[in-house]
């Protein structure tokens, strides 16, 4: 099992009562009991360098506290604890179930006598306790990454998890906006919270279920498990949605490279606008998964059929009209058409717009910079410096700034796969590309992609 590969390294960092061969006793016994343990391989909190961890081994003596570790591993990632004191581990364990964590294996004694037996008296007594990290947001804590209260659930009836997604309680929504807005009064604070809580969140989140119902429905199969299925939906007393569960996309799998990051990302929405007629209109880096079965996208809440009318709902037109002006990708779009970064008249048609040209402007960008997002940051290769990094960001400029704004090469999500293609195709067959990496990138973008 590969788990035992990282306890080479234990000896250095482990107090000498808890030995190397005592946790690796312990990582048998809690892989036992948890299949997934078996697949992962648990790294001690030292060797768990800057980048999130799947699982993480660590012992009372180099215990980092609590919020250090929900900020070392991934969603849905695992914990181990070794001490020798049943009361240690206790507290432990009360501490991580308040702290978005959940307990999958409750403290134990671990046997560590003659042939695995515990022997009174000459036993060493060490304990151990196993969680998981199941709430995306520390409780207590806010971010503007995320809008809503995710967290993970076991499946009714089955080991497995699955997500749930629900509109944040009002305490929840006043807390992020007071964060934001210090100064603001409360009862402003309040009034804004309730406008959120009571109509906002739970419109979006409805219509995250019927756009999914969608994509689920329409989407070919070879891209099904890159985009969240919806499960289960409860609603309300009006009949809004209150909470969702929805299949946990998980981050994981083999890195890939930038240029093919790119590629599947622009293969997933070129899928969603042209076979299912959706468009995403949120594509942040922190709605993309990198999972074993692909790239992935998240956060339906914003998507839009690509023939639907909004005008015929006065409530939906007001929201779309402001989320057009208010969210981050429009106010980026505006920057960056205001300074001269995007001349496209295709891509500064979505400005302050629902356009399938929003989802293709922020696709561009974001394959660009994909370490923005630090849960991907181990999933991506990317070197700012290398040459997938020159290729595409040459693509991005062409794609934002083409040498005939009003008619640019770039118009859709399938005209940008065309061009990663044809740039993944340049790099395999051009033998040069290792020698000269800085010519030969600007050589084989202005050879290969197509011209306005």
């Amino acid at each position: 099992m590969r788990a035992f590969g990282a306890l080479k390294s234990l000896g250095t960092i482990m107090p000498s009562a808890i030995r190397t061969d005592d946790l690796a006793r312990v990582i048998r016994r809690a892989a036992h009991a948890d299949r997934d343990l078996q697949t992962l391989r648990p790294v001690p909190i030292g060797d768990a360098g800057d980048g999130l961890a799947d699982a993480i081994l660590c012992t009372s003596a180099d215990f980092p506290g609590i919020r250090q570790l929900f900020d070392r591993l991934r969603w849905g990632g695992h914990f181990i604890y070794v001490c020798q004191a049943r009361q240690e581990a206790d507290r432990i364990a009360s501490q991580l179930g308040a702290a978005g964590f959940e307990i999958t294996q409750k403290p134990r004694p671990i046997a560590l006598g003659w042939l695995g037996t515990l022997i009174p008296f000459f036993s060493r007594k060490n304990h151990y306790l196993a969680a998981r990290k199941v709430e995306l947001v520390q409780p207590g804590q806010t971010t503007d990454r995320f809008t809503y209260h995710v967290h993970l659930a076991h499946s009714e009836g089955s080991a497995d998890y699955v997500v749930v997604k629900e509109v944040p309680t009002l305490e929840m929504v006043m807390a992020r906006l007071r964060g934001k807005w210090p100064d603001l009064a409360p009862e402003i604070i309040e009034k804004r919270a309730r406008k959120f809580s009571d109509k906002i969140f739970p419109v979006f989140l409805t219509r995250e279920a019927a756009i999914l119902k969608i994509v689920n429905r329409d989407l070919p199969p070879d891209y099904a498990r890159r985009i969240p299925k919806l499960l289960e939906m409860e609603r309300d007393e009006r009949g809004f949605a209150k909470r969702l569960h929805l299949s946990w996309l998980r981050n994981g799998g083999q890195p890939l490279s930038q240029l093919e990051f790119a590629r599947q990302s622009a293969d997933l929405l070129r899928a969603l606008h042209d076979d299912v007629g959706i468009m995403h209109l949120d594509l942040r880096l922190d709605n993309f998964v990198v999972t074993p079965a692909g790239v992935g996208f998240v956060d339906f809440g914003s998507a839009v059929r690509v023939d639907e009318n909004l005008k015929q709902s006065p409530l939906l037109s007001s929201l779309f009209e402001e989320l057009m002006r208010t969210s981050e990708i429009q106010r980026m779009l505006f920057r960056m058409t205001r300074t001269g970064q995007v001349t496209s008249e295709a891509i500064s048609g979505g400005l302050h717009k629902v356009d399938k040209a929003v989802d293709c402007f922020y696709l561009a960008v974001q394959i660009s910079s994909p370490h923005a997002n630090p849960d991907l940051k181990d999933l991506i290769r990317f070197d700012k410096q290398g040459s997938d990094a020159r290729l595409l960001s040459r693509l991005t400029d062409q794609i934002l700034r083409p040498a005939n704004p009003a008619n640019p090469a770039f118009r859709s999500a399938a005209d940008i796969l065309r061009g990663i293609d044809q740039l993944k195709t340049s790099r395999v067959e051009g033998p040069e590309v290792s020698e000269t990496p800085m010519e030969t990138a600007d050589m084989v973008v202005s050879k290969t992609l197509p011209r306005p």
